[in-house]
């Protein structure tokens, strides 16, 4: 028999009661009656506190373990691991075995950087703002509840949790890169970061399709996108695995009913928290789920912010999309924040970037061509300058970003220039590129073809290598040269 102790003092009795209906719900899932549930959800229970007594000891301020709902959650996938082993199998749900059985299943338990990206950017944060994040987007709490429990300021705990969400996103863009990648997947990752960090960008059609049939890279999209509200599907996906979308589901229904705004208990119905005692809702929702796994971590194709952008947690299913037609913000590294104590911590809110200037565009007429004698028209600039920054490298290629800054007003523009060493020009945000040879041009996109007088406009690009990288010459914007910064 497992040693099932009870909560050694009041801050175990304390973690009992607000962490037990999590662990009972995902019991429910795996099992595959009513009575084992109850069974399991004590067993991974008083597994689960072992290991939290057991990293009590850790040095303070370092991210040794999980947030505790993640870590009890944990402790159940790896009970129910061991009842398989064990010949116990007959009491799991059929769908959970042959996915115990599967390659999936063993990423979660194999080398470290193999496993899901979710799990080890959620790992690698200050315990407190990881918290945070999981009862706020999994567990579906509302926020003067999760201030309440963590002691925050419950003016403020909407700002930190916007802050710990660029926190999430940075950890995983770090564990992303750090991941062994194939060649494929390394051609796309630049890619992936830059077109996630934009609000309104979508996915080239290219990268759409590597996402549709690759797992890693899928997470890794859901993980970084900052917009858009993937993260709760690719917490729950990183952390528990099956059944992570059924789980949600619970929770969301669960949160409702605390509210009052889901249906209230009557005779006959149940709450989601007494699911382990009735199998509709479990059938159901494990069906859903089973539909949404065929497909390689759906919510990586959802749209990135489109006008009508819905809740991922809805929808795995959306179309591959064009070309980003959207201002893309530069894509710089978001900043790492240290842990500090839940009462005293401070979230400093980064100003958003500022898209490049642009104004409703006026009717022009047709423009002349121009002689020597002819004054330039106001759309053509009598000076322009070009800063070229080459952002980052590989062995195989290299991304770069282009910035304008032009004397006189443009309802319209086009800027060339030449590469000295055969460099190729790919996929590109804010701009659509043509290339003949080594003579590259790049026109506006439709938001941004309005520039004001010394305006800025900017853009960015992924390249292609052959050979060396010189930094292009002759940049002309609608056909007059630029200095170049």
């Amino acid at each position: 028999m497992p040693d099932l102790s009870p909560p050694q003092d009041a801050a175990e009795a304390a973690l009992f009661a607000e962490c037990w209906d999590a662990v009972l719900s995902y019991a429910d899932l795996c099992t595959a009656g009513a009575g084992t549930a109850h069974q399991l959800a004590d067993e991974a229970f008083t597994l689960g506190m072992r290991e939290l007594r057991a990293a009590q000891g850790a040095v303070r301020g370092r991210t040794t373990r999980l947030p505790v709902i993640p870590q009890l959650l944990t402790a159940v996938r790896d009970t129910v691991t061991g009842w398989e082993s064990a010949g116990k199998g007959h009491k799991l749900d059929p769908d959970l075995r042959l996915w115990l059985n599967s390659e999936a299943a063993a990423r979660y338990t194999g080398p470290p950087l193999g496993r899901p990206v979710a799990l080890r950017g959620l790992r690698d944060m200050p315990e407190a703002d990881a918290t945070l994040l999981w009862l706020a987007e999994v567990e579906a709490l509302p926020l003067p509840t999760v201030a309440r429990r963590l002691g925050l300021d419950p003016l403020t705990t909407a700002a930190e949790l916007d802050q710990v969400r660029v926190l999430f996103h940075d950890r995983c863009h770090r564990a992303h890169r750090d991941t062994p990648l194939d060649a494929e997947c390394r051609s796309y990752a630049r890619l992936l970061d830059a077109v996630t960090r934009s609000p309104g960008a979508e996915t080239p059609e290219d990268l759409s399709r590597h996402l549709a049939t690759c797992v890693p890279c899928a997470e890794a999209a859901a993980c970084l996108r900052l917009h858009g509200g993937g993260i709760p599907a690719a917490l729950a996906g990183g952390v528990i695995g099956w059944g992570a979308l059924a789980y949600l589901e619970r929770r969301r229904r669960a949160a409702e009913v605390r509210l009052g705004v889901g249906t209230a208990p009557g005779p006959g119905t149940r709450t989601d928290d007494e699911a382990a005692r009735g199998r509709v809702l479990r059938g159901s929702l494990l069906a859903a789920a089973g539909l949404l796994s065929a497909v390689a971590l759906g919510v990586s194709l959802m749209p990135f912010g489109t006008p009508d952008d819905t809740d991922v947690s809805a929808r795995d299913d959306q179309k591959p999309i064009a070309a980003p037609d959207t201002p893309h913000p530069d894509p710089t590294p978001a900043p790492s924040r240290s842990a500090a104590p839940a009462t005293t911590r401070t979230f400093p809110v980064p100003a958003p970037p500022s898209p490049s200037p642009t104004r409703k565009r006026a009717p022009s007429a047709p423009r002349p061509t121009a002689t020597p004698s002819q004054t330039p028209t106001p759309s053509t600039p009598t000076t322009c300058q070009v800063a070229y920054h080459l952002d980052d490298q590989w062995s195989d290629g290299f991304q770069a970003s282009v910035r304008i800054t032009t004397d006189a007003p443009l309802s319209g523009w086009q800027l060339a220039w030449t590469f000295p060493d055969g460099q190729h020009i790919g996929q590109t945000w804010d701009a659509t590129p043509h290339q003949d040879g080594s003579r590259v041009t790049t026109d506006a996109k439709s938001y941004n073809r309005e520039v004001a007088a010394h305006g800025t406009v900017a853009f960015g690009f992924v390249g292609r290598l052959d050979g060396g990288n010189g930094t292009p010459s002759g940049f002309r914007l609608n056909g007059s040269p630029c200095a170049t910064d």
